[in-house]
């Protein structure tokens, strides 16, 4: 890892997931947490994702990519990384914005858990209600 190398920087969030995501020139090796990709996911529908913006703008080999995650659950942290990639390689060109914006890779997932209402069972559950 050469620190006199161009660093690009994005912040990706999906649910309760935020990832911090540095792009560096190099071979293509993606570290997330300090450990490698296959170690940190194991389903290759998570790995997919992540890849989805990389894989658009034809740079899948052109970077190192190292991730910081934090919250939520393994999809939260994947659909947060993607999101945080597409930034990323704004940073790095800003010709990249209109397929990256058609895609729907810059914009925010904002959905996030409902919170449970209280004197019910939860976000929308309701208890059983009987007339007699």
């Amino acid at each position: 890892m050469a620190t006199n190398a161009p660093t690009w920087y994005g912040t990706g969030r999906r649910k309760s997931a935020t990832a911090r995501v540095y792009l560096r020139p190099g071979s293509g090796r993606f570290i997330v947490n300090h450990r490698d990709l296959d170690e940190f996911f194991c389903r290759e529908t998570d790995k997919m994702i992540l890849k989805q913006p990389l894989q658009l703008t034809d740079n899948l080999e052109a970077f190192d990519i190292f991730v910081n995650v934090r919250g939520g659950g393994n999809t939260g942290q994947a659909g947060a990384i993607k999101h945080g990639i597409s930034r990323a390689l704004l940073q790095y060109s800003k010709e990249l914005r209109p397929s990256l914006k058609a895609a729907g890779f810059l914009t925010r997932d904002s959905r996030i858990k409902e919170r449970k209402k209280y004197g019910q069972k939860g976000a929308r559950a309701r208890f059983q209600f009987s007339k007699r």
